[in-house]
């Protein structure tokens, strides 16, 4: 992964890093979020995000960047970006309870009502949610829209 705070982390020392920034200030509300965005050039760029928003207060992000076979299809691509946020959601839930942390996830999806892919929301809602996780679609789904799309250009 890697971090414009703190360069290039393995996936153990960004957990780390996430629970000494959630430990710092205890009294403050933090919210976990993990979303995807791609576009295509000659492959497809695809960026995955693991965003921690201290509430009212800013925040630290962390990215990895996968080039793949350029996927034309959009649904084919929704399905792949949400699978590659799911995986890494569960992976950071599973690390998680190993140590004992208490912490939401929620998954951001590049989805929303306006546009082609809102006949999706219900299906990508519904997949998200039977894996556990809390499920925002655009204009909420910042870690997707937002940051994961800043980089996937």
């Amino acid at each position: 992964m890697q971090s414009i705070t703190y360069g290039d982390v393995s996936f153990k020392s960004m957990i780390q890093i996430i629970k000494k920034y959630i430990q710092s200030d205890q009294s403050r509300k933090y919210e976990i979020a993990i979303g995807t965005d791609s576009q295509n050039f000659d492959i497809t760029k695809v960026v995955v995000v693991v965003a921690i928003w201290r509430v009212g207060n800013g925040g630290i992000f962390f990215y990895d960047i996968k080039r793949v076979n350029k996927i034309s299809n959009l649904r084919q691509k929704i399905f792949y970006e949400t699978s590659l946020s799911i995986e890494l959601a569960q992976r950071l839930s599973e690390k998680f309870n190993e140590e004992d942390f208490k912490c939401d996830i929620s998954i951001h999806v590049d989805v929303g009502d306006d546009g082609l892919t809102s006949k999706m929301i219900p299906e990508i809602v519904g997949w998200v949610k039977s894996c556990g996780f809390t499920c925002n679609v655009k204009p909420y789904s910042y870690a997707a829209s937002s940051i994961a799309n800043k980089y996937s250009k």
